[in-house]
């Protein structure tokens, strides 16, 4: 069984060079005959690598510990749950998921542009096959997930107790269902200046590629800050940590390409500048893969030392350099017909936003590479603080919410002064407003008290958005309130979902203000029957306690919560012990709509009862899932096809 998964690997290798060949002749020669060959052999790459995974998923699931990579990630006592978030805990499973990924994707852009992109589709399923192609050289060459042991274990060694999380069976492949997501914008970019078509074809092509893309980028970020804030006990949810920066930056410019885009199809503008951020863009879900697998940069969630990282830095550097020579040729055919006229209009803003986000991306890149860098050059590591990237993301993260709420008062071509002073005097007010009832109440921290009304300034601007809209549907239709904004949302799904996703981006950089400037903590070392005193909480310690689940030995410390003198709650943090790892600590956490009360056990006795605790209270933390909620349906929103679309 195993070795059908070694030579399914194999096959498609060895077809993904045939796939190239022949969709460069297609597209040379325009052979529909040539197309049509080069089109199967991408389906059964496909078939091929899906055997793999199910070969990989059997072995998994069978305990069969002959393979190395099933003995490395697993073992009896895992359950079918984490058993599953075994295939892609290790480099080669990822890796293999990666493969497939890709491969079902290019499957699916053959399906939905053979009929209409007749013309471009060889120049696109050549690059993919070229992805194809390096990842199935990895996977057969390099880190075959196929492996057999020159003995059969008795037990497996088991998945890392950090990995045994809930958001761990989502937030990898959604990591990476984001990163491959993007070689097919990436493709049709290249595909577009390969064959000359640099009309608005290829944008239309792929804008909700991109959008779906950027999506499941966005829910792995999340996903994985939630991890880190409840599964790593240090009390935050990021780090600057290099893994969580590389996937960072491709969300940072796929945002910026998703803007600009909108002004290409609008205007007809900054051509050239959004082949250079989707170009971007996949270099840095690259450069992502480098950073985990390379061991060349230390992080908690990299895979460690491997000897990919050349592999990947030489992928890297021929993406770049056959990107940008392909532009540097074609930028005389990408002359704008038309040019931004002023700084009034909403094109103009989508450039400075788009610059704001090119900055900062440089400046996360290189803080994220600079420790590398300096220990090659000269032995000497320079160390990359966390202040470093505060204070590049502060400023930068601020100016772009106020922008969010600036464009959304702006009109296309100019504003006039009377619409900008129109548009403008509500958002102003309530900020105003708002600004003195923090200062009546006490609030006097400069930073907080800026972050606090920009995104009231930019909330209410984008809430003015939906009731303006809202007035003008109930006018027209003389319905409800409700019915009303039903049919705005459904008839303008672009521009509202659009501003359903910026309202979460706002929400989140609310929880990151408050839960940076306004959180507090204590640690302390107590007995039975202490009590810890933390803002407006009186906790209680009763003790430990000890339990053991079916795989592992628990431990955990407990607290009655008092608030006022009356008794809220019960809360407690434990430390998992398992054979083969390092103890793990599950945090306690208490949200509400105002903050998190958060406890994590840090050391202990068992025969005493004493323990270290750290108690932090995290201000306007859960805004940040809310927000991060209201980013993934505006996204779903913007996808859904207009009843129009769906019909043809």
């Amino acid at each position: 069984m195993i070795t059908i998964g070694s030579l399914s690997l194999g096959a498609a290798l060895v077809l993904s060079v045939y796939a190239l060949v022949t969709f460069v002749v297609a597209a040379r020669n325009q052979s529909q005959t040539v197309t049509d060959s080069a089109q199967r052999a991408v389906y059964s790459i496909f078939i091929l690598v899906t055997i793999s995974c199910l070969v990989l998923l059997y072995a998994l699931f069978s305990r069969n510990f002959n393979v190395e990579y099933v003995a490395q990630y697993s073992n009896r006592s895992l359950s079918w749950f984490y058993t599953a978030a075994a295939f892609w805990a290790g480099q080669a499973g990822s890796l293999l998921l990666w493969a497939w990924l890709l491969a079902f994707f290019a499957v699916l852009v053959i399906v939905q542009n053979r009929k209409n992109q007749p013309l471009l589709l060889p120049f696109v399923m050549a690059v993919m096959s070229v992805v194809l192609f390096f990842f199935l050289y990895l996977l057969v060459f390099k880190t075959n997930p196929f492996i057999s042991l020159s003995f059969t274990p008795e037990d497996g060694r088991g998945l890392n107790p950090l990995l045994q999380n809930p958001e761990m069976i989502f937030h990898p492949p959604s990591l990476y269902i984001g990163f491959v997501g993007f070689t097919v914008p990436f493709a049709f970019a290249l595909a577009a200046m390969m064959s000359k078509q640099l009309d608005n074809l290829w944008v239309k092509s792929i804008r909700r590629w991109s959008l779906f893309s950027w999506l499941f980028l966005t829910i792995g970020n999340i996903l994985g800050m939630q991890w880190a804030y409840v599964e790593l006990g240090w009390g935050g949810y990021w780090a600057w940590d290099p893994v969580e920066n590389s996937s960072l930056l491709p969300w940072l410019t796929s945002t910026a390409f998703i803007h600009t885009v909108i002004a290409q199809e609008r205007k007809g503008v900054l051509k050239k500048w959004n082949l250079s951020l989707i170009i971007l863009t996949f270099a840095l879900t690259i450069f992502g893969t480098f950073v985990t697998r390379s061991g060349l940069i230390s992080s908690v969630h990299a895979f460690g030392v491997s000897d990919l990282g050349p592999l990947f830095l030489g992928f890297l550097a021929l993406i770049l350099i056959v990107s940008f020579t392909l532009l540097y040729r074609r930028a005389p055919l990408l002359n704008s017909a038309s040019t931004i006229t002023g700084w009034t209009s909403r094109e103009s803003s989508f450039l400075l936003n788009n610059l704001l986000f090119v900055a900062i991306t440089i400046g996360v890149f290189l803080g994220t590479v600079m420790p590398s860098l300096s220990e090659a050059f000269t032995n000497n590591k320079i160390t990359v603080g966390v202040e470093f990237f505060d204070r590049l993301a502060v400023p930068i993260g601020l100016a772009i919410a106020l922008l969010i709420g600036i464009c959304t008062l702006l009109s296309w071509n100019g504003t006039s002064l009377r619409n900008i002073i129109k548009n403008f005097t509500i958002p102003v007010c309530v900020t105003l407003v708002v600004l003195i009832i923090l200062l009546i109440r006490g609030s006097h921290h400069f930073l907080a008290l800026v972050a606090i009304s920009i995104i009231v300034f930019s909330i209410t601007s984008t809430i003015m958005e939906y009731v303006r809209g809202v007035r003008v549907r109930r006018r027209m239709e003389n319905g409800s309130l409700f019915a009303a904004l039903f049919n705005l949302l459904r008839n303008n799904k672009r521009r509202y979902g659009a501003f359903i996703v910026h309202l979460g981006v706002l929400l989140l950089i609310l929880g990151i203000a408050g839960s940076s400037v306004f959180s507090y903590d204590t640690t302390v070392t107590v007995e039975r029957g202490d009590k810890i005193t933390v803002g407006d909480y009186e906790l209680h310690y009763l003790g430990i306690a000890g339990s053991h689940d079916k795989h592992y030995h628990i431990d955990a410390a407990q607290f009655d919560i008092y608030s006022a003198g009356k008794k809220i709650g019960v809360i407690q943090s434990e430390k998992h012990l398992q054979p083969n790892f390092q103890p793990a600590t599950e945090v306690g956490i208490r949200t509400t709509l105002k903050e998190d009360l958060y406890v994590i056990l840090a050391d202990y006795d068992t025969e005493t009862g004493r323990a270290t605790v750290s108690v932090l209270v995290n201000t306007l933390i859960v805004w940040m899932w809310i927000g991060g909620i209201l980013m993934v349906i505006g996204t779903l929103l913007v996808l859904i096809p207009s009843a129009a679309k769906r019909s043809a």
